[in-house]
Protein backbone atom coordinates (compact mmCIF):
# COMPACT_ATOMS: atom_id res chain seq x y z
CA UNK A 1 0.00 0.00 0.00
CA UNK A 2 1.49 3.40 -0.98
CA UNK A 3 2.18 5.90 1.77
CA UNK A 4 3.21 9.56 1.75
CA UNK A 5 6.84 8.60 2.28
CA UNK A 6 7.02 5.82 -0.33
CA UNK A 7 5.32 8.12 -2.87
CA UNK A 8 7.89 10.85 -2.23
CA UNK A 9 10.86 8.45 -2.41
CA UNK A 10 9.55 6.85 -5.61
CA UNK A 11 9.06 10.18 -7.37
CA UNK A 12 12.49 11.44 -6.30
CA UNK A 13 14.17 8.31 -7.70
CA UNK A 14 12.25 8.52 -10.99
CA UNK A 15 12.98 12.24 -11.40
CA UNK A 16 16.72 11.89 -10.90
CA UNK A 17 16.82 8.79 -13.09
CA UNK A 18 15.18 10.76 -15.90
CA UNK A 19 17.53 13.67 -15.28
CA UNK A 20 20.58 11.37 -15.41
CA UNK A 21 19.41 9.74 -18.65
CA UNK A 22 18.76 13.20 -20.08
CA UNK A 23 22.26 14.41 -19.13
CA UNK A 24 24.00 11.35 -20.61
CA UNK A 25 21.92 11.63 -23.81
CA UNK A 26 22.96 15.27 -24.25
CA UNK A 27 26.64 14.35 -23.91
CA UNK A 28 26.28 11.60 -26.53
CA UNK A 29 24.33 13.84 -28.91
CA UNK A 30 26.88 16.62 -28.53
CA UNK A 31 29.73 14.18 -29.17
CA UNK A 32 28.12 12.82 -32.35
CA UNK A 33 27.43 16.31 -33.71
CA UNK A 34 30.90 17.65 -32.90
CA UNK A 35 32.56 14.54 -34.39
CA UNK A 36 30.45 14.72 -37.55
CA UNK A 37 31.22 18.43 -37.94
CA UNK A 38 34.90 17.83 -37.11
CA UNK A 39 34.80 20.90 -34.87
CA UNK A 40 34.76 20.47 -31.08
CA UNK A 41 34.73 24.27 -30.63
CA UNK A 42 31.04 24.29 -31.51
CA UNK A 43 30.23 22.01 -28.59
CA UNK A 44 32.33 24.15 -26.23
CA UNK A 45 30.55 27.30 -27.40
CA UNK A 46 27.16 25.66 -26.86
CA UNK A 47 28.13 24.72 -23.30
CA UNK A 48 29.33 28.26 -22.53
CA UNK A 49 26.16 29.73 -24.04
CA UNK A 50 24.05 27.36 -21.93
CA UNK A 51 25.91 28.33 -18.74
CA UNK A 52 25.32 32.04 -19.44
CA UNK A 53 21.65 31.42 -20.18
CA UNK A 54 21.37 29.33 -17.01
CA UNK A 55 22.87 32.16 -14.96
CA UNK A 56 20.36 34.66 -16.37
CA UNK A 57 17.45 32.29 -15.81
CA UNK A 58 18.53 31.51 -12.26
CA UNK A 59 18.76 35.14 -11.16
CA UNK A 60 15.94 36.81 -13.07
CA UNK A 61 13.39 34.17 -14.16
CA UNK A 62 11.10 34.88 -11.17
CA UNK A 63 10.89 38.58 -12.01
CA UNK A 64 10.11 37.82 -15.65
CA UNK A 65 7.37 35.32 -14.75
CA UNK A 66 5.74 37.69 -12.25
CA UNK A 67 5.80 40.52 -14.78
CA UNK A 68 4.23 38.34 -17.48
CA UNK A 69 1.46 37.22 -15.12
CA UNK A 70 0.69 40.72 -13.83
CA UNK A 71 1.07 39.55 -10.21
CA UNK A 72 0.98 42.11 -7.40
CA UNK A 73 2.75 41.63 -4.07
CA UNK A 74 0.69 41.70 -0.89
CA UNK A 75 1.60 42.05 2.78
CA UNK A 76 0.07 40.94 6.08
CA UNK A 77 -2.52 43.72 6.15
CA UNK A 78 -3.65 43.23 2.54
CA UNK A 79 -4.87 39.64 3.05
CA UNK A 80 -4.33 38.38 6.58
CA UNK A 81 -5.92 34.96 6.07
CA UNK A 82 -3.74 34.08 3.08
CA UNK A 83 -0.64 35.47 4.77
CA UNK A 84 -1.27 33.41 7.92
CA UNK A 85 -1.84 30.22 5.91
CA UNK A 86 1.46 30.65 4.09
CA UNK A 87 3.31 31.64 7.25
CA UNK A 88 1.99 28.71 9.32
CA UNK A 89 2.78 26.16 6.63
CA UNK A 90 6.28 27.58 6.25
CA UNK A 91 6.86 27.19 9.99
CA UNK A 92 5.74 23.56 9.74
CA UNK A 93 7.94 22.94 6.69
CA UNK A 94 10.95 24.77 8.16
CA UNK A 95 11.03 27.22 5.24
CA UNK A 96 11.41 31.02 5.21
CA UNK A 97 8.12 32.77 4.45
CA UNK A 98 8.18 33.61 0.72
CA UNK A 99 6.86 36.77 -0.85
CA UNK A 100 3.17 36.41 -1.66
CA UNK A 101 1.58 37.68 -4.87
CA UNK A 102 -1.99 37.77 -6.14
CA UNK A 103 -2.89 37.57 -9.83
CA UNK A 104 -6.03 39.48 -10.70
CA UNK A 105 -7.71 36.69 -12.65
CA UNK A 106 -10.89 34.82 -11.77
CA UNK A 107 -9.59 31.44 -12.97
CA UNK A 108 -8.36 29.38 -9.99
CA UNK A 109 -4.65 28.55 -10.15
CA UNK A 110 -1.30 29.11 -8.42
CA UNK A 111 2.44 28.78 -8.93
CA UNK A 112 5.74 29.12 -7.08
CA UNK A 113 8.99 30.51 -8.38
CA UNK A 114 12.30 31.88 -7.12
CA UNK A 115 15.93 30.78 -7.24
CA UNK A 116 15.99 29.23 -3.73
CA UNK A 117 13.87 29.04 -0.55
CA UNK A 118 15.22 32.37 0.74
CA UNK A 119 14.22 34.15 -2.48
CA UNK A 120 10.99 32.33 -3.27
CA UNK A 121 7.60 33.57 -4.36
CA UNK A 122 4.12 32.05 -4.13
CA UNK A 123 1.47 33.49 -6.44
CA UNK A 124 -2.24 32.69 -6.38
CA UNK A 125 -5.10 33.98 -8.47
CA UNK A 126 -8.03 35.92 -7.11
CA UNK A 127 -10.23 33.10 -8.42
CA UNK A 128 -8.39 30.55 -6.28
CA UNK A 129 -9.03 32.60 -3.12
CA UNK A 130 -12.73 33.00 -3.87
CA UNK A 131 -13.50 29.43 -4.99
CA UNK A 132 -11.62 27.24 -2.49
CA UNK A 133 -12.29 26.70 1.20
CA UNK A 134 -9.50 26.97 3.78
CA UNK A 135 -8.48 23.28 3.75
CA UNK A 136 -8.31 23.27 -0.06
CA UNK A 137 -6.33 26.51 -0.13
CA UNK A 138 -3.90 25.08 2.42
CA UNK A 139 -3.44 22.04 0.18
CA UNK A 140 -2.57 24.24 -2.81
CA UNK A 141 -0.16 26.42 -0.81
CA UNK A 142 1.49 23.31 0.67
CA UNK A 143 1.95 21.93 -2.87
CA UNK A 144 3.68 25.14 -3.97
CA UNK A 145 5.86 25.23 -0.84
CA UNK A 146 6.90 21.65 -1.64
CA UNK A 147 8.13 22.86 -5.03
CA UNK A 148 10.21 25.46 -3.19
CA UNK A 149 11.55 22.99 -0.63
CA UNK A 150 12.40 20.44 -3.34
CA UNK A 151 14.35 23.08 -5.32
CA UNK A 152 12.17 22.36 -8.35
CA UNK A 153 12.82 25.81 -9.80
CA UNK A 154 16.54 25.08 -10.00
CA UNK A 155 15.91 21.65 -11.56
CA UNK A 156 13.46 23.18 -14.07
CA UNK A 157 16.07 25.79 -15.02
CA UNK A 158 18.76 23.14 -15.57
CA UNK A 159 16.42 20.99 -17.68
CA UNK A 160 15.34 24.00 -19.74
CA UNK A 161 18.98 24.87 -20.43
CA UNK A 162 19.69 21.27 -21.46
CA UNK A 163 16.76 21.31 -23.88
CA UNK A 164 17.98 24.62 -25.28
CA UNK A 165 21.44 23.16 -25.75
CA UNK A 166 20.10 20.17 -27.71
CA UNK A 167 17.95 22.41 -29.92
CA UNK A 168 20.87 24.77 -30.50
CA UNK A 169 23.23 21.96 -31.47
CA UNK A 170 20.61 20.40 -33.76
CA UNK A 171 19.99 23.73 -35.52
CA UNK A 172 23.70 24.33 -36.00
CA UNK A 173 24.22 20.86 -37.42
CA UNK A 174 21.31 21.16 -39.90
CA UNK A 175 22.58 24.53 -41.13
CA UNK A 176 26.11 23.16 -41.40
CA UNK A 177 24.90 20.15 -43.42
CA UNK A 178 22.78 22.32 -45.67
CA UNK A 179 25.74 24.50 -46.59
CA UNK A 180 27.92 21.56 -47.59
CA UNK A 181 29.44 20.41 -44.34
CA UNK A 182 28.68 16.78 -45.12
CA UNK A 183 30.75 16.88 -48.28
CA UNK A 184 33.74 18.27 -46.40
CA UNK A 185 33.31 15.60 -43.75
CA UNK A 186 33.26 12.74 -46.28
CA UNK A 187 36.34 14.05 -48.06
CA UNK A 188 38.52 14.12 -44.95
CA UNK A 189 41.00 11.29 -44.28
CA UNK A 190 39.38 8.16 -42.89
CA UNK A 191 35.90 9.14 -44.02
CA UNK A 192 34.49 6.72 -46.56
CA UNK A 193 31.55 4.53 -45.72
CA UNK A 194 31.92 4.96 -41.96
CA UNK A 195 31.84 8.74 -42.37
CA UNK A 196 28.70 8.49 -44.50
CA UNK A 197 26.97 6.29 -41.91
CA UNK A 198 27.93 8.69 -39.14
CA UNK A 199 26.60 11.61 -41.17
CA UNK A 200 23.24 9.87 -41.69
CA UNK A 201 23.03 9.08 -37.97
CA UNK A 202 23.86 12.68 -37.07
CA UNK A 203 21.20 14.04 -39.47
CA UNK A 204 18.56 11.73 -37.97
CA UNK A 205 19.65 12.80 -34.47
CA UNK A 206 19.41 16.47 -35.43
CA UNK A 207 15.73 15.90 -36.27
CA UNK A 208 14.74 13.58 -33.44
CA UNK A 209 16.94 14.89 -30.60
CA UNK A 210 14.94 18.10 -29.94
CA UNK A 211 11.70 16.10 -29.84
CA UNK A 212 13.11 13.61 -27.34
CA UNK A 213 14.60 16.48 -25.30
CA UNK A 214 11.18 18.11 -24.96
CA UNK A 215 9.58 14.77 -24.09
CA UNK A 216 12.15 14.27 -21.33
CA UNK A 217 11.53 17.79 -20.03
CA UNK A 218 7.78 17.15 -19.87
CA UNK A 219 8.33 13.77 -18.15
CA UNK A 220 10.48 15.36 -15.44
CA UNK A 221 7.91 18.14 -14.98
CA UNK A 222 5.13 15.56 -14.47
CA UNK A 223 7.18 13.63 -11.90
CA UNK A 224 7.86 16.83 -9.96
CA UNK A 225 4.12 17.52 -9.82
CA UNK A 226 3.49 14.10 -8.26
CA UNK A 227 6.32 14.77 -5.82
CA UNK A 228 4.91 18.19 -4.85
CA UNK A 229 1.45 16.64 -4.37
CA UNK A 230 2.88 14.04 -1.99
CA UNK A 231 4.98 16.65 -0.21
CA UNK A 232 2.00 18.98 0.15
CA UNK A 233 -0.14 16.19 1.57
CA UNK A 234 2.63 15.34 4.04
CA UNK A 235 2.87 18.98 5.09
CA UNK A 236 -0.85 19.42 5.82
CA UNK A 237 -1.43 15.79 6.92
CA UNK A 238 -4.68 16.07 4.95
CA UNK A 239 -4.36 14.73 1.37
CA UNK A 240 -8.10 15.18 0.74
CA UNK A 241 -7.75 18.96 0.96
CA UNK A 242 -5.40 19.07 -2.03
CA UNK A 243 -7.41 16.38 -3.84
CA UNK A 244 -10.59 18.47 -3.52
CA UNK A 245 -8.72 21.58 -4.64
CA UNK A 246 -7.42 19.84 -7.78
CA UNK A 247 -10.93 18.60 -8.49
CA UNK A 248 -12.39 22.12 -8.22
CA UNK A 249 -9.63 23.74 -10.27
CA UNK A 250 -9.93 21.17 -13.06
CA UNK A 251 -13.74 21.42 -13.06
CA UNK A 252 -13.57 25.18 -13.51
CA UNK A 253 -13.72 25.79 -17.26
CA UNK A 254 -12.41 29.35 -17.25
CA UNK A 255 -8.95 29.59 -18.85
CA UNK A 256 -6.24 31.66 -17.17
CA UNK A 257 -5.88 34.69 -19.42
CA UNK A 258 -2.43 35.75 -18.21
CA UNK A 259 -0.84 32.34 -18.83
CA UNK A 260 1.22 31.41 -21.88
CA UNK A 261 3.12 28.35 -23.12
CA UNK A 262 6.37 29.55 -21.55
CA UNK A 263 4.91 29.70 -18.03
CA UNK A 264 2.22 26.98 -18.18
CA UNK A 265 4.40 24.33 -16.52
CA UNK A 266 4.75 26.47 -13.37
CA UNK A 267 1.07 26.38 -12.43
CA UNK A 268 -0.44 23.72 -10.19
CA UNK A 269 -2.64 22.56 -13.09
CA UNK A 270 -2.60 23.36 -16.79
CA UNK A 271 -4.00 26.88 -17.24
CA UNK A 272 -5.35 25.93 -20.68
CA UNK A 273 -8.70 24.31 -20.03
CA UNK A 274 -9.07 23.05 -23.58
CA UNK A 275 -6.38 20.49 -22.71
CA UNK A 276 -8.86 18.72 -20.43
CA UNK A 277 -11.97 18.70 -22.60
CA UNK A 278 -11.14 15.48 -24.44
CA UNK A 279 -9.94 12.02 -23.58
CA UNK A 280 -6.18 11.96 -23.16
CA UNK A 281 -4.45 9.53 -25.48
CA UNK A 282 -0.93 8.11 -25.17
CA UNK A 283 0.63 10.54 -27.68
CA UNK A 284 -1.06 13.58 -26.11
CA UNK A 285 0.03 12.47 -22.64
CA UNK A 286 3.70 12.53 -23.72
CA UNK A 287 3.53 16.28 -24.41
CA UNK A 288 1.68 17.23 -21.21
CA UNK A 289 3.53 19.33 -18.61
CA UNK A 290 1.19 18.08 -15.84
CA UNK A 291 -0.06 14.58 -15.04
CA UNK A 292 -3.78 13.97 -15.67
CA UNK A 293 -5.85 15.34 -12.79
CA UNK A 294 -7.55 11.97 -12.27
CA UNK A 295 -4.18 10.28 -11.64
CA UNK A 296 -3.10 12.98 -9.18
CA UNK A 297 -6.36 12.78 -7.24
CA UNK A 298 -6.21 8.98 -7.16
CA UNK A 299 -2.64 9.06 -5.82
CA UNK A 300 -3.68 11.49 -3.07
CA UNK A 301 -6.75 9.44 -2.14
CA UNK A 302 -4.64 6.26 -2.03
CA UNK A 303 -2.45 7.90 0.60
CA UNK A 304 -5.40 8.12 2.97
CA UNK A 305 -6.06 4.37 2.93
Amino acid sequence: MPTLYTQIDSNKRKTWLLFSVFFVAIILIGYVFSYAMDNSAILYFAVIFSVVFSFISYWWSDKMVLAMSGAKEIDHDTNRELYHIVENLCITAGLPTPKIYIINDTAPNAFATGRNPRHAVVAVTAGLLSKLDKAELEGVIAHELSHIGNRDILLATLVTVMVGMVVLLADWFRHWSFFGGNRRNNDREGGGQLGLILMVVAIILSILAPIFAYLMQFAISRKREFLADAGGALLTRYPDGLARALQKISADKEPLEVANRATAHLYITSPFKEDETHKIGFFTRLFMTHPPIEERIKALRDMEK
